[in-house]
């Protein structure tokens, strides 16, 4: 079975570069619109996606992405509509990573091993389930490993030595790090402390890291790209989804990509 997501992160170090990795929600704005908003985003730059998984009670987002969340619940988003965004994208010869990011409520509902086993068959690399640590996840640790599925845990700049260990013994893909502590939302600064707070993790794990929670400028990813493997970039581009007309969309979405990593839009990535 092809790693899409180590092969990314093989990628973006032999061109000297972090993998930028986009999040939205899936079924929002509009129920229909995901497939048309990840390829403009692989079109402007990125080179993962993050899914979001709409859930009624996202505790570690901001307002930008709570509000997204809650349009995409009022129109009637469930899991099976973002399992049908990616199966729709692989449909369409994406090869980018894709992951699913969301809360554990959802995925127990559903059911942990049919999820696990219909988001591969979906093309999902990997999931990132915010309110699930490595001690609480075995109930999905069997099922998504005996699939094939990365599971991405996070760690803060709080978390202690025992649970970057937890988290680096458990991991897979990468690991997502937290810039900050709190919830996620665009800020004008990252903080001083990051270098140290990577270097921690650095010491005990060799899994890519990827940097997340208030990346949204051209300075926020150079910085970070100096000090980690990846960026992920939510809250600004959730924004720029919200703020932009429906005919301007794809347009206004690969020219922010573009001015976030230097890059020129060009051809969305069906084969790397």
């Amino acid at each position: 079975m092809t790693d899409r997501i180590a092969e990314m992160f093989a990628r973006t170090r032999a061109q000297g570069r972090p993998a930028v990795i986009v999040f939205a929600p899936a079924g929002w704005p509009e129920i229909d619109a995901t497939v048309e908003i990840v390829e403009a985003a692989l079109a402007g730059g990125a080179d993962a996606f993050e899914l979001g998984m709409p859930f009624s009670d996202p505790l570690a987002d901001g307002v930008t992405n709570q509000a997204a969340y809650q349009q995409a619940l009022a129109q009637g988003t469930t899991p099976r509509t973002v399992l049908e965004a990616a199966a729709a994208l692989r449909a369409r010869g994406v090869r980018a990573p894709l992951l699913i990011m969301g809360y554990f409520n959802p995925l127990l509902a559903y059911g942990v091993g049919r999820f696990a086993r219909d988001a591969v068959d979906a093309g999902v690399d990997g999931l990132i389930v915010v309110d699930l640590p490595p001690g609480e996840a075995a109930e999905l640790e069997g099922p998504a490993r005996a699939a094939g599925l990365h599971l991405v845990y996070l760690l803060a700049p709080t978390s202690t030595g025992a649970r970057i260990r937890a988290v680096a013994e458990h991991a897979g893909g990468f690991i997502y790090c937290v810039s900050v502590t709190g919830v996620t939302g665009a800020r004008q600064e990252l903080p001083e402390e990051l270098t140290e707070f990577l270097g921690r993790v650095r010491a005990v794990t060799d899994l890519p890291l990827a940097v997340g929670f208030g990346i949204s400028t051209r300075r926020h990813v150079e910085a970070v790209g100096a000090v980690a493997d990846g960026v992920v970039i939510g809250s600004a581009f959730v924004r720029t989804i919200a703020d932009a007309p429906v005919g301007e969309r794809t347009e206004r979405i690969r020219a922010f990509l573009g001015e976030l990593t230097g890059r020129e839009p060009g051809r969305i990535p069906m084969a790397d």
